[in-house]
């Protein structure tokens, strides 16, 4: 039964508010973050699988225009992203967060292992594409899951871990793809089988779909109250659990949405959202010139400033790639003490300050120390807007409005990837850093002048 009762419902979100952060509320986080982690790992492989798929011709007659069949490949990923982000990013808005989150998980690795057993590039990309909308839908969906879970006094590092998790599978597809691309064990291409082990997240999904449960502030949106009364307790129970019987901190009076069970997207243009609106969408197209600019090409950037082959530019990715979890590892210690629009203000700096450095270099020890700080800021900057994103909008469009914002970043890494796949040709590493560093002084611009603030706030209240 769909029920509109304010009163009962901010009581249950000042109950959900309150929660400290116990070892079941990372539980839960880190369950959701686990479904992330193969979500990272086939986003990222992109990077690793290309040089493989070159060396086996699989693009020698794929070209569109000017531009070659590794970019093609890219932009295929990044298509697929716009899509599911952009025309699919409402259905957890519409269908609830548990379900989207396992129904995507299985489409994107289903479709990453069809196009393991691909044989022409024109196949291998439209595979990819097909998988990119799965990751875009999920993207969105762990983002909204996370930020409408985590109590307010954690969102920030829960947010942090989150990032930890998802971005510890980037050095491990890094090394799987520098132990097994330049092989072909049993007689299969070792691309191939780096997509396989990816698809595997449809082995885990079923298991964390049974220990994470439906969002309590969706289901109020629902007006489904009891189901999310019934949640807040179970969760409270296993907290209580957590602290050995303490009681825990008594609830505090609690803001509460409107119910709208379908929402509706242009309510993000309304005057009430239209200003963070428009600094997202700004901040979307350019920041990911910066983060998908380095990650997708890393390893084609090093062959380039160094003259080395794949299998040693493979080798020295695969060194840059185990920085990345610790990003936001560090980022934990001031998720929650710091603004995070001042966060990612810091953090593109360091991406265009260090890029431009790693374009400066020829030696390789410096080059992979400015990979490094590259890899590092990005990240953190990574974890501050994924939680930054889902803070600003209301349950009821909180994933429409991720999606769309969201799906500006994917449309540009299309023509990014292109562009600097053109940009290498024609000059080099310096020409893509001085491209990634305009793009981040229009990240602090946009960011630093007209983001709102969200620290420690409850969520209604940031909505409002």
């Amino acid at each position: 039964m769909t029920v509109n009762d304010p009163a009962r419902s901010a009581a249950i979100l000042a109950r959900l508010d309150r929660l400290p952060g116990t070892r079941h509320v990372w539980v839960l986080i880190g369950l959701l973050s686990l479904g992330g982690m193969f979500e990272f790992y086939d986003l990222f492989m992109t990077a690793y699988v290309m040089p493989g798929m070159v060396k086996a011709g699989l693009f020698a007659d794929v070209k569109v225009a000017i531009f070659t069949g590794p970019a093609l490949f890219v932009a295929s990923t990044f298509a697929g992203l716009f899509i599911g982000t952009f025309l699919f990013g409402y259905v957890a808005d519409r269908y609830g967060r548990r379900t989207i989150f396992t129904w995507s998980m299985l489409w994107y690795s289903a479709a990453t292992l069809v196009m393991a057993f691909q044989d022409t590039g024109t196949s291998i990309c439209l595979w990819r594409l097909i998988a990119g909308i799965g990751i875009g839908v999920e993207l969105v969906t762990i983002d909204t899951y996370i930020s409408e879970l985590a109590p307010k006094k954690v969102r920030g590092r829960a947010f942090a871990f989150n990032h930890v998790v998802q971005f510890t599978v980037v050095p491990i597809v890094a090394f799987v793809s520098w132990l097994l691309v330049p092989l072909s064990p049993l007689g299969l291409d070792g691309w191939r089988w780096v997509a396989i082990i990816g698809s595997a997240g449809a082995l885990a999904v079923w298991f964390i779909r049974r220990a994470v449960p439906e969002s309590p502030r969706w289901l109020i949106n629902q007006g489904r109250l009891d189901e999310a009364e019934a949640i807040t307790a179970a969760i409270e129970a296993k907290v209580t659990a957590d602290l050995k019987g303490a009681p825990l901190p008594e609830p505090a009076a609690h803001s509460v949405e409107k119910v709208e069970p379908k929402g509706n997207l242009m309510e993000i243009f309304s005057p009430a959202y239209r200003s963070r609106t428009i600094m997202l969408m700004v901040f979307q197209f350019f920041q990911t010139i910066g983060f998908y600019g380095f990650s997708s090409w890393v390893p084609t950037l090093i062959a380039q400033q160094t003259g080395i082959n794949v299998e040693r530019s493979l080798h020295y990715a695969f060194i840059i790639a185990i920085a990345a979890p610790f990003g936001p590892l560090l980022a934990i210690a001031f998720a929650d003490r710091f603004e995070r629009k001042w966060q990612l203000v810091g953090a593109a700096a360091g991406v265009g300050v260090f890029g431009v450095l790693f374009a400066m270099q020829s030696a390789m020890a410096p080059l992979i120390l400015c990979g490094v700080l590259i890899t590092l800021s990005k990240n953190i900057m990574s974890y501050a807007f994924h939680g930054y994103q889902a803070e600003l909008y209301p349950t009821r469009i909180r994933a429409r409005a991720v999606g769309f914002t969201y799906s500006l970043s994917r449309l540009s890494t299309i023509f990014i990837s292109f562009m600097i796949g053109y940009m290498l040709y024609v000059g080099g590493t310096a020409a893509v850093f001085g491209l990634i560093a305009f793009a981040m002084l229009m990240v602090v611009l946009s960011i630093g002048f007209w983001g709102p603030r969200t620290r420690r706030l409850e969520l209604e209240q940031i909505s409002q």
